[in-house]
Parts: C-alpha cells; structure tokens; sequence
C-alpha cells in the first residue's frame, strides 16, 4: 500500500478511484464493512481503491485539552488498511486553517480536483467541512455535478448501540477488552519495546518483559489475559500482563506494563513486540507482604492458562480470529 502524507497540489495522485473517507481510528467492524465495501467496487470497477484520512486527528487540533487517546498508532491504522484491501492511503495534514475550509472547497479541491473519484464512499453520519456541514447528501449533489457517484454506509449497530471509535475507546478504557474485541472484530493491541526493568518478578519466579508501549490509549489497570507476539522467535506465546503502578512494591511509581509470558525463558530485550488483550482477570490490587502478591501471581498464571486450554486454539491462530 502507498502512504500519502499530506501531498503536495502538485502530487501524482491515484485518479478514477472508490475513495472512502474518515479518521479510522481503531479501524473498527463499522470501519471494515464500509471498506469491504468499497475495496469490492473497486475491483469490480477495476480502479485503486483509495481512503483519505486526516493526521492528527481532527479532536486533538480543535479541542486539545479534551484528552483524546487514539485506539492506533499511525504506523498501525496504515498496516490495518493495508490488510482490508486499501491500495492507496492518502493523509491529509489538519490544522485549523484546515478546519476552516469550507465543505464545498474540500469536495472541489481535494475530491474532484485532485483525486477525481468514479465513487465516494461515507458513512451516513459522517461530517466534514467548516462547520461540520458537509454529509452524505452535500456531497451526492456535488458528486451529481462534478461527475462522481456517491453511497452513503448506515453505521454498524452491535447491542442496539452503533460501532463507534468512542465506544471502543470508552470499552478499553474500562478495560472490557473482550468487548473491545467484539467491536473491532479483533483483540485490541498495542505495539511496543521491551526495556530492562527492576527484575522484581523474576524474584518472585515469574520473570516480567517490561514493554515501552508507544499507543496513547491503555486498558485500565489491572491484570489481563494476553498474548505477545515476538518477531524474532516468529510466535504468539500465551502471556498474562499487568497493567499499574505495583502499589505493594513501589509508591508514587510509574505505570508500568509488565507481561509474564507462559513457559518462556529467552530474552528479548530492546525487540519490538505486540501485546493483544484477550481477557480482563482482575483489578489492581495492594498485598500485605510478597508471599500474597506471590500466591496472586500464581493463580493470575492459572487464569491465564486456563482460557487457553478452554479456547482450544493456539494463542496465534486467537489472535487472527
């Protein structure tokens, strides 16, 4: 897939395209069925399939102090379309001179203009332009004029609720990964490196890979079922991690992302790995001595190897459902 970061007027763009348009952030099912949609007509049509996308995301410039934090990274949401079918990805710099572009102007210069589309795919409540004035009905009469088709996607419902990035975000954030997982027809993970830590777990016997995790948005804190994938041993090893400040070993610390990986020994230290959450154990607790925390540990190990003796599948083959 071709990465187009906020190109030039001037750029060699992909022209007679399907060409969908949104944030993407999380690239959840509601995402996928827009996609799958438009990835399908453009072959039929046998034109790029192309999404456009905005970077940073539009919240973060209007409203910066509102603390959003992002389901993917970049480097995730490109690699996410890229497996969907999406041929060209084109990220489209935002700031408020941006944001004052009228919806119009948008559609004339960086639609018609400069992609040239045979078809525009939205969702139906999606909106852009100044003043968020822009919708799927805006742009069928422009398209009507400027000689493009436009379908509109109802959004995805699941549990009466429509599939939203803020709802997966609110689910993660609560730490209901398996709900996360349901939203985003896939576990929710996050990429990081491995980083030399205190070793306080492999005292305890249950030796930790610490991960520097580069997502903004974590599960809550406590204590999950996982499974890493490490790159340089080419597997997905089942994996029990704890998300916290390890309130019975340090005060005022850092929150940490620790991961005891089942039946591992090797080191990976400075690799890059990928942590999914599968399934939320418990929450973070306070232990009155070592040999608590210790007796805790054990039945979180427990826990862990259960779910995956009950799924029945390896912690790869999990991972890709």
């Amino acid at each position: 897939m071709d990465v187009l970061r906020d190109p030039a007027p001037s750029s060699d763009l992909p022209r007679g395209g399907v060409v969908t348009i949104g944030n993407f952030d999380g690239v959840h099912a509601g995402h996928r069925m827009l996609l799958a949609g438009a990835v399908a007509r453009a072959r039929e049509l046998g034109v790029p399939a192309v999404a456009l996308t905005f970077e940073p995301h539009p919240e973060k410039v209007l409203r910066p102090d509102s603390g959003l934090k992002l389901v993917n990274t970049r480097a995730q949401k490109a690699q996410l379309l890229e497996r969907l079918g999406v041929g060209t990805l084109v990220e489209i710099g935002f700031d408020r001179r941006f944001a004052a572009i009228s919806a119009q102007d948008f559609a004339r210069e960086f639609l018609f203009r400069r992609l040239a589309p045979a078809e525009v795919r939205l969702g139906t409540n999606f909106r852009f332009g100044s003043g968020r004035l822009g919708d799927v009905n805006f742009l069928s009469t422009l398209g009507h004029e400027m000689g493009f088709a436009v379908v509109g996607v109802e959004p995805l419902k699941e549990g009466g609720e429509v599939v939203s990035s803020t709802r997966v975000r609110r689910e993660i954030a609560r730490g209901h990964v398996d709900e996360a997982w349901r939203l985003l027809a896939r576990p929710f993970y996050v990429d990081g490196r491995v980083y030399r830590g205190k070793r306080f777990g492999r005292q305890l016997g249950f030796p930790t890979i610490n991960v520097n995790v580069e997502n903004e948005l974590l599960p809550a804190h406590g204590v999950y079922v996982t499974a890493i994938h490490i790159p340089s041993y080419s597997r997905v090893f089942p994996s029990v991690t704890n998300i916290g400040v390890r309130p019975t070993v340090y005060e005022n610390s850092q929150v940490t992302v620790e991961c005891h990986v089942l039946n591992f020994t090797g080191d990976v230290y400075q690799e890059p790995v990928r942590l999914s959450f599968l399934r939320r154990v418990r929450d973070e607790k306070v232990f009155g001595s070592s040999m608590e925390l210790v007796a805790q540990i054990r039945r979180d190990v427990q826990a862990a190897e259960l779910y995956f003796a009950q799924a029945g599948l390896p912690a790869d083959e999990l991972v890709r459902r």
